[in-house]
This record gives C-alpha cells, structure tokens and sequence, in this order.
C-alpha cells in the first residue's frame, strides 16, 4: 500500500475540526487524522508492506522549466535556485509536517521523499518495481495513470474520509472516462488541470478529449490527424490543436509521472511494534495524539 502523504493529511486537516489540539494549544487535527485514516487502512486492507511517500520537492524545477504555469498559483513565496519555493499552505498545517513525519519514523512506517520528485513520482516508481498487487491511497486523479489490472495496481481515492474508498481499476476508469491508465495522461493533458496550473488545449474539455482518444486512439495519433486532411476533426479542433503544438510537445513529461526515481534503501514492511518507543511515548505526550496513536498501534500489532 503506497499512501499519498500530503494528500491524505490535507484531507484530514479540513476534515478534523482544528478544535483537536495539543496540550499546549497546538492544533493537531491533521496528525490525529491522519494516524486515524492509517488506522483504518491497515484495519481493512492488511498490506504487507506500507509506504508513506512524502513530497521532497512540490514543484520541481525541471516541470515548471517545462511549463512556467506548473502549480505556479501555489508558490507562497520564491526561494533561492535549487532550493524548492515554499508552497501556499494554511498556517495551522505546516507546523504538523514535522510531527507526523516524526510520528511515523517513531512507529517504524517506512518513510520516501526524493528531490526533485513529488509523492506521485516516488509512487509511481515504487508501483513499477512491485511484485504483487499494489494499492494507492490518494485524493488526486492523477495517479488514476498507474491503473493496471495485469499488475494488480489500483487507485483507492477517499470519498468520506478513508472509510469509503472509491476502488479505481481499468474498468472503472473505461466506464468513466473511456480511457484506461496509460491513456489517461492523455486525457488529463488535453483537457488541462487548473489545481496543478496546467493549461490544457483550449476548446477542449474532458468529454471532446475522451472522444478524440476514442476515435484516434492516443495523443500521437490525435496530432496525426491534424496533420491529415482526410482526418474527422472539425475545422475548430484542427486549428486549436495545431495551435497547442508546444504544449503538447512537452506536457506529457509534466503530467506522467515518473518511473525511475533512485530510490533510498528502506524496509517497507508493516511495522507491528513501534521502531522506537520512547521516542513514540515523547511525541504522543508532547502532542496529545491519545487514542488516535493507540487504535493505530492496537491495528498493527491485531
């Protein structure tokens, strides 16, 4: 099971009332939710193996070198060259970064962020090197691109909380959106992101972009038909897809994520006992992490 971090913890900081505090005042809604959603994940779907993957870089230079407007919307402020801008982030959030990411190091949950990759990309390598079946836990479609039944490999996005998971297989996605993983990345390019600053083609939203992969199979085979007279394109898709030639050059290297992230060594493996139980006893006191932390605990060693 492979857990989109910063996802899930976002999801959890809107969903848990900011109420939830340490005893010293702090919110803690986005730890203790977190740890809750993980309970309940290890509780219904036993993985051997477990990996929080984080985001080492949010924004990394050589997608925003492809396209400018690459999660430009999200930059809270610039930082110097080679060092990751700071992303827009409610005040009461960044401060519990650090905790939950000492949280599960204390438990022993393996732990990957690689610069200059996002989450999705050290996803996205860890899905391609498994043996067996792999379950990723994420709030953003994007990931819907690693869904691969020969493999096993599904996309488990939470509609409330992570109790009701909606299960994204090949079927799932065809019915939805007419394409299976691969060809997602297709659609998502055509049809543009504006939560990721991805501009897409003009006059192409979702439905005509799942119709023309319908109809001309992939991207390739879509700018081929602009390029063919005798092609069915209506005189308006024609010119604005000639027109996009540029961006459909270099998005797919933006929006797919990336396969070969050199990974660190790190044992996947779902903890049953903490790693270090001081240091776990520490943050739990510090941080009044209460029965959110012992459900989790009690789920591992079940």
């Amino acid at each position: 099971m492979l857990l989109d971090t910063a996802s899930l913890y976002f999801r959890a900081y809107f969903g848990v009332p900011d109420s939830v505090r340490a005893p010293d005042g702090t919110p803690v809604n986005a730890v203790r939710g977190l740890l809750d959603f993980i309970a309940r994940l290890v509780q219904d779907h036993r993985p051997d193996d477990l990996v929080a993957c984080m985001d080492a870089d949010w924004r990394p230079q050589w997608r925003v070198d492809l396209i400018p407007t690459y999660k430009a919307h999200r930059v809270a402020a610039e930082t110097s060259e080679g060092v990751p801008d700071e992303e827009e982030v409610p005040d009461t959030l960044s401060p519990q970064v650090p905790v939950i990411e000492a949280v599960l190091d204390a438990l022993g949950i393996a732990r990957v962020g690689v610069s200059p990759y996002e989450a999705d990309d050290v996803i996205g390598t860890l899905a391609g090197r498994a043996a067996g079946p792999v379950d990723i836990v994420t709030g953003d479609r994007d990931l819907y691109q690693l869904v691969d039944d020969a493999r096993g490999v599904r996309v488990l996005y939470p509609l409330k909380g992570v109790g009701t998971l909606q299960v994204t297989d090949e079927e799932w996605l065809r019915g939805k959106y007419g394409v299976d993983g691969p060809g997602y990345v297709d659609l998502a390019l055509l049809r543009g992101d504006p939560s990721d600053g991805l501009p897409g083609v003009p006059g192409i939203g979702e439905k005509t972009a799942a119709k023309l992969l319908d109809a001309y199979g992939d991207l390739a085979g879509i700018m081929a038909a602009v390029d063919d007279p005798a092609s069915r394109l209506t005189p308006s898709q024609r010119k604005r897809l000639d027109e996009a030639r540029d961006y459909v050059a270099v998005a797919p290297k933006v929006v797919r994520v990336a396969g070969d992230v050199p990974l660190p060594e790190f044992d996947a493996a779902l903890p049953r006992e903490p790693r270090d139980p001081a240091a776990l006893e520490d943050l739990a006191n510090r941080w009044g992490l209460g029965g959110s932390l012992q459900r989790l605990l009690l789920t591992l060693q079940a």
